[in-house]
């Protein structure tokens, strides 16, 4: 989870990730941040996150990216 943080604040260093629970309802996170997001994380956790996964309720909060990494690894 560490680590998930740290990627996530290198991408949107103005972001608290350890307690924001509405990163897409808020619009904190756009487009191009998920891309960055999928890419590194499909990188560092040697995972494939694919079209499904994407969805608000997987990129709304640190807690939910990483549950999803769990589950994809």
């Amino acid at each position: 989870m560490d680590q998930l943080i740290s990627i996530l604040s290198e991408i949107k260093p103005d972001v608290d990730f350890t307690t924001e629970t509405g990163l897409i309802d808020n619009a904190l996170l756009d487009s191009f941040d998920i891309v960055q997001i999928v890419g590194r994380l499909n990188e560092e956790f040697d995972i494939e996150i694919t079209p499904k996964d994407i969805v608000p309720e997987n990129f709304n909060s640190a807690e939910a990216l990483w549950k999803m990494v769990e589950s994809l690894q």
